[in-house]
């Protein structure tokens, strides 16, 4: 099975954007084992990618990561890609100054710590300038959110991203369409695995948060590791539909 597997803050708030230090740490020990090859997120779909890998991506770009994921990837040769939004480097993930329900406010990298995991080998892509909601935006606002973002850390970092991940997962085909003209590869956070001939505009994810305990990730490929996925994906699927059925009303 190959994959990309999403975290976002490495924290103890249980919240879904959030899994805990000791989870993450047995979850690099697994990744470390050789068990599943870990690839960098440029070659998860080259033709000649393992059938058996997994690349690693970030969300966000939290502070946390420079604290904690960043150091255990290293000692383990583990490669990643942070996803970052250009126009809160240095804040929080409060973004517009809106805090979410649910979701702890907490502190993102500075361009300093951006620039020393960089330097490190972690790869740097794309998240927006202000972790918009694309599919609401149109236009020169789009372009801005997109390329813009790739052009402020180019003109910060020294290196222009490749990647991209549209936040809260926003999609329709406008969005697409204009990341497909910035970068390479952009991410979505559909959740299942890679299939053979994905658009790599249109990349799916699978959320750490689901395989959060012991055991739950090591478990990669098996029916029941799939089944998790299936059945999560579906009760994603039916959540978004009445979402959509409250807005109908």
């Amino acid at each position: 099975m190959r994959a990309i597997l999403t975290y976002h803050s490495i924290d103890s708030s249980g919240s879904p954007v959030s899994i805990a230090e000791d989870a993450f740490r047995a979850h690099v020990r697994f990744l470390a084992s050789g068990r599943v090859r870990v690839v960098p997120l440029a070659d998860i779909t080259s033709p000649g990618a393992e059938e058996d890998a997994v690349a690693l991506t970030f969300d966000d770009a939290f502070l946390n990561f420079a604290d904690i994921a960043a150091p255990l990837l290293a000692d383990s040769g583990l490669p990643a890609t942070v996803f970052v939004v250009s126009d809160a480097v240095g804040g929080t993930n409060a973004w517009g100054g809106h805090e979410a329900p649910g979701i702890p406010t907490l502190p993102l990298m500075h361009w300093d710590d951006l620039s020393a995991i960089a330097v490190a080998g972690i790869e740097i892509g794309a998240h927006t300038r202000c972790h918009a909601d694309l599919s609401s935006l149109s236009g020169s606002r789009l372009e801005d959110e997109t390329a813009g973002c790739a052009e402020r850390i180019a003109a910060v970092l020294g290196v222009r991203p490749a990647r991209f991940a549209y936040p809260y997962g926003a999609v329709n085909d406008d969005v697409a369409r204009v990341a497909r003209d910035v970068f390479v590869d952009s991410c979505t956070t559909e959740l299942r695995p890679l299939s053979d001939d994905e658009d790599r505009a249109l990349l799916p994810r699978l959320d750490a948060f689901y395989f959060r305990e012991p055991g739950q990730l090591e478990d990669w490929g098996s029916p029941a590791f799939r089944r998790r996925v299936w059945l999560r994906a579906q009760g994603r699927r039916v959540k978004a539909l009445m979402a959509a059925g409250g807005k109908g009303r």
